[in-house]
C-alpha cells in the first residue's frame, strides 16, 4: 500500500463512495436506473474508486473486513476499465441493490475499529 493514504483513509473513501451511490440511486430502480446514463455513469464511476481504493488496501482490507469478497470488489474495477464495453447495466444494478449495504456495514465497523 502506498504510503500516502493510510488504511483509515482508504476506508473513508470506500465508505464516501458507497453514500455517494445510495445520493446517486435514492428513489431508483432497475428501470429507472437503466434509463439514466448519467447515473449509470456516476454509480460507475464510484464503483471504480471504491476498487482502486480496496487494491490499495491489500491485505489490510481482510484483516478489518474478513468476510467482504475483496477480490470481487477489486474484479468489478478491473471489468470497468479493462471491459467497459461488456459490463451490462443489470450487473451494476445488481451490484448497487444486493453488494453495497454489506460492504457499507463491514466498512463501517472497520472504520469504528480504526479510529479506537
Amino acid at each position: 500500500m502506498p504510503s500516502s493514504r493510510s488504511v483509515l483513509q482508504l476506508f473513508e473513501d470506500i465508505a464516501e463512495n458507497i453514500s455517494r451511490i445510495e445520493g446517486y440511486t435514492a428513489g431508483y430502480d432497475a428501470l429507472k436506473f437503466s434509463e439514466d446514463g448519467m447515473c449509470q455513469d456516476a454509480v460507475q464511476h464510484c464503483l471504480l474508486r471504491l476498487s482502486e481504493a480496496a487494491r490499495l488496501l491489500g491485505d489490510g482490507a481482510i484483516k478489518y473486513a474478513p468476510d467482504i469478497p475483496w477480490r470481487d470488489i477489486r474484479g468489478i474495477g478491473n471489468r470497468l476499465r479493462h471491459e467497459y464495453q461488456k459490463v451490462e447495466t443489470a450487473l451494476i444494478w445488481r451490484v448497487v441493490e444486493k453488494d453495497l449495504s454489506p460492504l457499507k456495514q463491514a466498512v463501517s465497523e472497520a472504520l469504528k475499529q480504526l479510529r479506537g
